[in-house]
């Protein structure tokens, strides 16, 4: 992590932690959030008080990674297993008395949606079920509702209860460097332009299977989520031919052979170019036509366990109380002013539809933050695969990397 942008992350949200947490000292004033690193920007979190109409004392724990996250949630399953290293920001700023290291066990969590099955099945997470009370809930397109709507086992099912809340969301896109396409005498559009002859060992792709082979399912036409790869006959063929194009495998570092000039075309995750793009004008991002995997970070609610549940008076107020500010908190999430600014401010897009115009918006990233409501049709969540189908995945994988 640089340390400059480190040190701003850290000191904005402490100095707001401050704000809000003037003159809230009862418990039932607090909430305590674990979040994705950079997922929420510190500017709206001072609007949050005035938001409820009411002090409120938000403390924010914000970590690295969604696997980190995960884990945590894991970890909290035993209460015997809590006592974990302090994350860099409670190490920073442990000495000062209003400032907390990590939680127990937290009121409210990032997750990713493709974590969620996981989640669900392990217990990690409780249903939000009286979200659909929520005045924006009803505001969300129906792909996100669905997304959310899970059975006991995780799966997605209509049927099912509320999960989790939706705040913002990306997907895979095509970088690419303009000045080489540019004597090319095109641009790439779809997933069909990276077998061109041209592009030979000039492409990166995400080191992922379901990603990669993901890509050229959707070339022919077929879902990311075919389960049944052997119905689809043209495909260890294709995977081939893509892996005669490719040069590099890499999940987190395949933005530097495009800076460099070793590669042309890389397949990567909006919000990895989207914080960078503006740096280097000679990148180009390209939304494939046929459509795209999809992801999205999601507001969950940890299960406490271990704790003993008082059946008094001040332990109903309190807990009603928390109840209030969770929901209140992901409802504030989805106001107009504050989506707009998570998505302006974390280079992703909102599920809410909020006012975000061109001018709002540096050229670079108005393709992919104003979207294509065609090619998000298109596109899809990855939803987790059985151990079998997953197993296939890997295999075909195998194959394709010895092309």
């Amino acid at each position: 992590m640089e340390r400059r942008k480190f040190l701003n992350y850290s000191s904005s949200l402490l100095i707001l932690q401050l704000l809000t947490g003037c003159g809230s000292k009862p418990k039932e004033q607090q909430l305590q959030v674990m979040l994705l690193k950079d997922s929420i920007p510190g500017q709206i979190v001072g609007t949050f008080s005035q938001f409820v109409k009411k002090p409120v004392e938000l403390k924010f724990f914000p970590v690295q990674q969604i696997s980190s996250l995960f884990n945590k949630l894991q970890s909290w399953e035993d209460p015997k297993n809590t006592q974990e290293e302090p994350n860099p920001i409670s190490r920073l700023f442990s000495w000062l008395p209003f400032f907390k290291s990590d939680p127990t066990i937290p009121d409210l969590v990032t997750l990713g949606d493709y974590w969620m099955k996981d989640a669900i099945e392990q217990k990690l997470i409780q249903p939000v079920d009286n979200i659909s009370q929520v005045s924006h809930w009803k505001t969300l397109d129906s792909k996100w509702k669905q997304l959310v709507k899970r059975n006991d086992k995780g799966e997605i099912n209509q049927q099912g209860k509320i999960w989790g809340a939706p705040y913002r969301w990306g997907s895979t896109v095509i970088i690419y460097r303009k000045d080489k396409f540019k004597e090319l005498g095109w641009t790439p559009q779809d997933w069909s332009d990276l077998f061109k002859p041209e592009l030979r060992s000039r492409i990166s792709v995400l080191d992922q299977p379901r990603e990669t082979i993901g890509l050229v399912l959707k070339k022919l036409g077929k879902s990311y989520n075919t389960e049944n790869l052997d119905a689809v006959p043209q495909l260890e063929s294709e995977l081939r031919a893509l892996g005669k194009q490719i040069k590099f495998y890499s999940s987190n570092r395949y933005i530097e052979p495009l800076l460099i000039g070793d590669t042309w075309l890389a397949v990567g995750w909006s919000n990895d170019i989207l914080s960078i793009i503006s740096r280097y004008p000679q990148l180009g991002i390209a939304i494939p036509s046929s459509g795209t995997a999809l992801w999205t970070d999601v507001w969950v609610r940890p299960v406490k366990k271990g704790k003993i549940k008082e059946s008094t008076d001040k332990s109903s107020q309190v807990q009603d109380n928390k109840d209030e500010l969770f929901y209140k908190w992901i409802n504030f999430c989805w106001e107009p002013s504050a989506s707009k600014q998570i998505a302006l401010i974390t280079k992703a897009n909102s599920p809410i539809v909020s006012d975000v115009s061109a001018e709002d918006i540096s050229e670079p990233l108005q393709k992919v933050l104003q979207g294509n409501s065609e090619i998000l049709d298109k596109s899809e969540f990855l939803q987790p695969l059985s151990e079998q189908v997953s197993q296939k995945y890997d295999s075909l994988f195998a194959v394709m990397k010895e092309s």
